[in-house]
């Protein structure tokens, strides 16, 4: 799938990091804003099914290759069987820990055989005897990383990365409904409703500096990026996640005219229900 090799003849840590951001975003869609259309192809009356996860930020079900060895690992074969003999969450979580698994290969596939940027090596053999195992050694620490900051598939799908967010600020101050359903709105709006005391300024200050080191470590339920103070996010009433807007196609003014947002993913659970 999608690995020919003349795109990536020379690869640095940063073009792997890359590929693996698309395909998981790509996978992220797949279990999240596009989960009835995920939960439709899964048919368990078919074969062998896949789910693949493209550079490009989109994703297919699809049997898997049938050359042997094949271009890419193979992503878990079969997870069709399981649709309807499990819980949808349970199963979804189970597609998207294994979907982690197979981003992992993918990117240290493409580490291991094209050695990310073997033009940065020192072509003198006996400098290359002394550090092209330090090199390697910073080059995968270095992908690792970038790996690393972003939260996984599994904990995108099963929001426990909001649930750790929720409890580690459980102790902050209470938020009104307002706050609870869309981001706040930007200062220039606060100041428009309402022009505080100066010890009410001083009070709403410190609570805003608050509120935005919070925000920092909440992450889309759709696309797994953090917040944004330039971006408008609302939060599904049902599974308490927070979602950007662009994400699941609500604008700050239709927000404003509905009493209970339910995302993507709890509308179609309830339908099927």
């Amino acid at each position: 799938m999608d690995g020919g090799d003349g795109a990536y003849s020379s690869r640095t840590a940063e073009d792997v990091f890359r590929d693996f951001r698309g395909r998981r975003a790509g996978m992220i869609k797949a279990l999240t804003t596009d989960v009835e259309k995920f939960y439709q192809l899964c048919d368990p009356e078919k074969e062998n099914l896949c789910l693949y996860g493209l550079p490009n930020e989109t994703w297919e079900v699809t049997l898997p290759a049938e050359e042997v060895p094949p271009e890419l690992p193979e992503p878990a074969l079969g997870i069709n069987f399981a649709r309807d003999g499990m819980d949808e969450q349970d199963w979804l979580a189970l597609v998207a820990v294994h979907s982690d698994a197979w981003l992992l290969a993918v990117a240290f596939y493409f580490g291991a055989r094209f050695g990310f940027d073997k033009e940065s090596r020192d072509c003198n053999p006996f400098a290359v005897l002394f550090s092209l195992e330090l090199l390697m050694c910073e080059l995968w620490r270095r992908l690792f990383n970038m790996i690393n900051n972003l939260p996984t598939i599994y904990e995108v799908v099963t929001g426990t990365t909001k649930r750790q967010f929720k409890e580690k600020t459980s102790n902050s101050s209470s938020k009104n409904k307002s706050s609870s359903k869309m981001s706040r709105p930007a200062e220039s709006q606060i100041k428009a409703s309402r022009m505080p005391t100066p010890k009410e300024d001083e009070d709403s200050g410190a609570d805003e500096e608050e509120d935005e080191e919070d925000h920092e470590n909440t992450l889309c339920g759709a696309c797994g990026d953090n917040y944004a103070n330039d971006e408008f996010w609302i939060c599904c009433d049902v599974c308490e996640r927070w979602f950007h807007g662009k994400c699941v196609k609500i604008t700050p003014a239709r927000a404003e005219h509905i009493k209970q947002y339910k995302c993507p993913s709890c509308s179609n659970k309830r339908a099927r229900a």
